[in-house]
């Protein structure tokens, strides 16, 4: 289901959340979790909620299966790859920024403006305003390097 680097880096956001270090995330970590983030308020209501997804003990195993459930929408990257393909008849790789913007915005499942730009402040885009679509399938599925640095 994942690599093992990804693996990797699941056992360290476990080991971040398990704050009392016992090997099961409990309310209590959650909730120092959170004030590390510098959240301060969180109800007990959403705690408990988060928790009953495990449906028992949150350890390393049911911590990584609910981020595999989670994370199971996204598309496997040949199926992303294939559909930017669609807008790029020539086979350069590329796809127009603003075009795709438009189509963005106005086919299927439009996106506003908002998730948009957000969409695109992790797109690689050349200064000629094209989208290298295989380095942002690679994003799309794996993750921005930029944002683990």
């Amino acid at each position: 289901m994942f690599e093992q680097s990804q693996i990797q880096e699941f056992k360290e956001a476990f080991s971040c959340i398990d704050q009392d270090r016992d090997g099961i995330i409990k309310k209590q970590d959650l909730k120092e979790t959170y004030t590390q983030l510098g959240k301060l308020n969180v109800k007990d209501e959403e705690l408990e909620e988060m928790l009953q997804e495990g449906k028992g003990p949150i350890n390393f195993t049911v911590f990584l299966t609910l981020f595999g459930e989670k994370l199971n929408g996204t598309d496997p990257e040949e199926t992303i790859l294939a559909a930017f393909k669609l807008f790029d008849p020539n086979a350069t790789g590329f796809v127009n920024k603003d075009e795709f913007k438009r189509l963005l915005m106005t086919q299927a499942d439009k996106f506003t403006e908002d998730e948009v730009e957000q969409a695109f402040s992790v797109a690689p885009i050349d200064v000629t305003g094209n989208i290298d679509y295989k380095s942002l399938c690679y994003i799309i599925t794996h993750g921005d390097e930029k944002e683990e640095s």
